[in-house]
Parts: structure tokens; sequence; C-alpha cells
């Protein structure tokens, strides 16, 4: 008989209370860190607060998740002789896979670490079928499968409206983004499998929208069954434009608009937007 699956992620992902409860899936707590004082994600500081650091011009930084969280929560679920499986965020944004990864190999249970390549939306498309899959007593590795044809049927796009927080994080220089607060640049990154990448850029939220336009074309003979907005306290009409943009009139496609992740924040910044699509087919070109 099949050892029952237990499914983990952090808590850079997207997912709604009723999904986690629904789901049994445990978040682990990654951590930022606002004034030189460090903050547990969701537990003493909630997406709301820390858009409200932002606007006071506070800005954060990441921290690296302690490993003994994951080694206490590992133990823990694989007690009662549970496979464990975590789905994380992207190794390219955060130190959390590498960290998972020694933990298993310190944990007493039977554990398995998935790099999402993906982050909030994205990686909870994986986490979910992850955990209907565990439901169904689909093992392992037919699981991991199944993630890697979700990761090539996923596109996290970031409308970055205010590049304070790249600069911070030494992601662009300084000169740079005091030469694009001059000319009002936006910017579009990709979250790719290796790399965070310069998609587009143009000096207004036209950029935004064009893009938009153009992500609408090019899923004409490849629809849209999931669409994610994720921000950073973007305003709502905005955010409504962008979906009329995106999806036909006649889309069937499920949609989800919520405040992202303080670890997200951290990275992208107050006004971003995450246009995170789930595709009928992969649509990865990137190696």
């Amino acid at each position: 008989m099949t050892k029952p699956i237990k499914i983990v992620t952090d808590s850079s992902v997207q997912l709604t209370p009723e999904e986690i409860k629904e789901n049994n899936i445990t978040i682990i707590p990654l951590s930022v860190e606002v004034n030189g004082k460090n903050y547990i994600d969701g537990e003493d500081i909630s997406r709301e607060e820390l858009v409200e650091q932002l606007r006071k011009g506070n800005i954060p930084k990441t921290s690296q998740p302690a490993m003994g969280r994951f080694i206490d929560t590992f133990n823990e679920l694989g007690k009662d002789g549970s496979q464990v499986l975590a789905i994380l965020i992207s190794d390219v944004l955060s130190g959390t896979f590498e960290t998972a990864l020694s933990a298993a190999d310190m944990s007493d249970a039977d554990v398995t670490v998935i790099n999402s390549k993906s982050t909030d939306r994205g990686l909870a498309f994986q986490v979910l079928a992850a955990a209907k899959d565990a439901r169904e007593g689909k093992t392992i590795a037919e699981i991991k499968e199944h993630c890697a044809d979700i990761y090539s049927r996923t596109t996290v796009d970031v409308l970055v409206d205010n590049l304070d927080c790249l600069v911070a994080g030494g992601r662009v220089s300084r000169f740079a983004g005091a030469l694009t607060k001059l000319i009002n640049l936006k910017i579009i990154v990709r979250l790719n499998e290796h790399s965070l990448d310069v998609f587009t850029k143009g000096r207004s939220r036209k950029t935004f929208i064009k893009h938009c336009k153009e992500l609408a074309e090019q899923h004409k003979d490849n629809p849209i069954q999931a669409l994610s907005l994720s921000n950073v306290g973007t305003d709502p009409e905005f955010l409504e434009k962008i979906k009329e943009t995106i999806l036909p009139e006649n889309s069937d496609a499920s949609y989800l608009a919520r405040l992202t992740s303080p670890i997200i924040m951290t990275h992208t910044g107050l006004n971003a937007v995450g246009v995170i699509t789930l595709a009928e087919k992969p649509e990865k070109t990137d190696a």
C-alpha cells in the first residue's frame, strides 16, 4: 500500500485560506526585514501591513528561512510514516529550495523537495495539482511529472511600476534607478527557469496594457485556463483593465486577484502586478 503524501510549500505561494484548508497544505513561513527588524510572514506581519510599510517609503529585505523550521516541520509531518513532498519557490528568487534540501537530508522523515521554478500563483498551480494527485493515490514520481507539466504551461510576468525595491536589492544600479525615475520608466520582468529577465520596458502604464494585449494574442490558439493578478496594493480599476485585456469575453478561466506575499513584495515594490497564466498547452521556450 502506498504511503500517504503530505504537501508542504512556502509562504510565497498564492493560495486562498479555503484552498489551504481544503487541501490540507502545510505552509512554512518565510521572513522579511524592515528597518532592521525581522518579521515572519503571516505570523507577525501581514500582506496589508507590508504594503503600508512600502507606502511609508520603507524598503524591506528578504531573510534566509530558518533550517530548523523546515526540519521540525518535516519531522512532524512524517512521524506517522507519511511521505513529505515540499514544493518551493524558484531558486532564482530565494535560497529556500537549497535550505529545504539540506533540511530534508537532516530530517528523520521521507522527504522529497521540488524546485517549482515558479512562485506565487504559479507555485500554487503545482501545489494544488500535487494535493489532488496525492488524494488520488498518485506516486511522488507521478506528481513530480505533473508539476513539471504545469510549469511548462505557466508564465509569470511582473509589471514593475516602481524600481525602488529593485535598486535597493542590487538588481539594478542606483544610478540607473535615479535615471529611470526621471523618465518614469516601467519594466516587465519574466521569471524563467534560470533567471529573472527584463522582458520589455516603456515610459508609462500603457506599456503594461500593450504587453497584456500581446499575451491575449499569443493565447488565441492556447487558451488560458487560469489567470492571477497578484499585486502590491495596485488600484482595482487597473487590475480589472488588465483582466479584460487578457481574457476574452467568453473565457471560462479561473481568476484570482489578491495581494502577493511579503517575500515577492521585497523584489517588486509598490503597485507591481504579477500576471500569472496557466495555459492549456506547454508554452515554455527558455532553457
